[in-house]
């Protein structure tokens, strides 16, 4: 006669299915932190998702040397207000928030905000912002002549610094156009850099 454990199928490998889940998690994980730097670039070269161009040639004061060259066409004949907003990623322990929250200005004017940082842990830490406007169709008329965002922010443990932002809405932005957000994302450098190395491990 035939033992119960011939005729009963053989028991599923569980622990082999939940490794292989597992590394699909991790491996997905890293992906999505590899690509933030890569959609980035992406975005800032062709103005998708809101993105804003990169800085243009920056010299002593950080104004561009084409801002200053170019003649004054500021259209005093309307006004558009620009909202600044901030946020911080997961593993990230920093608070962010704009020290100036919203300007109302005519399209041309050369204007300057600030956002504060603050870093909450009790060691230094490295992050990167990504700008986005909004409506997309504004981004392209959001220029950035300095800006944190060009470089990577360093803070020591509990250090706060604020973060200058220097920008021209250009007149020929869509006159329908009355709102404009601008929103930074920053993000931890050193988790981006070892899920992108981790990733490029297998």
């Amino acid at each position: 006669m035939p033992e119960l454990a011939d005729i009963l199928p053989p028991k599923p490998d569980h622990r082999r299915l939940l490794i292989k889940l597992l590394a699909i998690v991790a491996l997905a994980f890293a992906f999505g932190f590899a690509l933030v730097p890569l959609y980035d670039a992406f975005c800032a070269v062709t103005g998708l998702n809101g993105k804003t161009r990169g800085p243009e040639k920056i010299v002593a004061g950080g104004l561009a040397r084409a801002a200053l060259a170019r003649p004054s066409s500021i259209d005093t004949s309307r006004i558009v207000t620009v909202e600044f907003m901030g946020t911080v990623m997961p593993g990230l322990p920093w608070e962010m928030q704009p020290v100036t929250t919203r300007l109302d200005l005519h399209p041309g004017e050369l204007h300057q905000a600030k956002y504060r940082v603050h870093n909450l842990s009790d060691r230094t830490i490295v992050g990167q912002a990504i700008p986005s406007v909004s409506p997309g169709l504004a981004a392209q008329h959001f220029e950035k002549l300095d800006c944190f965002c060009f470089a990577q922010q360093t803070l020591g443990p509990g250090e706060t610094k604020e973060l200058p932002l220097t920008f021209i809405v250009k007149p020929e932005i869509d006159k329908d156009i009355l709102t404009i957000t601008l929103a930074y994302a920053f993000f931890n450098v050193a988790d981006a850099q070892a899920a992108a190395k981790q990733l490029g491990s297998r």
